[in-house]
């Protein structure tokens, strides 16, 4: 199993449910406001992310662009490798969320290449995260999990072709 057209739905699953979501905290949020959903657990807050995960690289968002073309690539080239239907679903998912933040650096305010990542899930005052966010993290997580038990995801890098079988020659011509 390797290139299927699954990866792509799944990603694109991803990328319109994160920005339905963003789409969503931007009409009912105000920057500043909290919606307590699980008391200081779990809340929403409208936040403009400049940087990458935990606001790191804000003062170099293009640099923390460029990182996220580069995975997304990297992503889709890992992704040809994939041997099983769960391997094309975790890179789909994580395909889906990093392109779906992508959309956010390459289109959002102030300008393009360094826009502002939509953020609105607030775990307890440590971060401030999205869908997409969940997407990649959830992604990476079991990616890394399945590896460390053994399971294979991906095909290997250069698997030699096996050799055809040679044609049956009729002994009677």
């Amino acid at each position: 199993m390797t290139w299927r057209p699954a990866l792509w739905l799944v990603a694109a699953g991803v990328v319109v449910l994160d920005q339905a979501t963003k789409q969503w905290a931007l009409t009912n949020l105000a920057s500043g406001e909290t919606i307590e959903l699980l008391g200081s657990w779990l809340k929403l807050e409208l936040v403009r992310n400049p940087g990458a995960a935990l606001s790191f690289g804000q003062a170099n968002t293009w640099i923390v662009t460029a990182v996220a073309i580069a995975v997304t690539v990297g992503i889709i080239i890992y992704a040809k490798r994939a041997q099983t239907t769960l391997a094309v679903w975790l890179f789909g998912i994580g395909l889906g969320g990093a392109v779906a933040n992508l959309i956010d650096r390459l289109f959002r305010e102030p300008s393009f290449g360094q826009g502002h990542v939509i953020d609105m899930i607030n775990y307890n005052g440590w971060f401030v995260g999205n869908v997409a966010d969940i997407a990649i993290v959830g992604a990476a997580i079991a990616v890394a999990a399945l590896a460390f038990f053994g399971v294979p995801l991906l095909a290997p890098k250069d698997e030699p072709a096996e050799p055809a079988e040679p044609a049956a020659t009729d002994a009677s011509a």
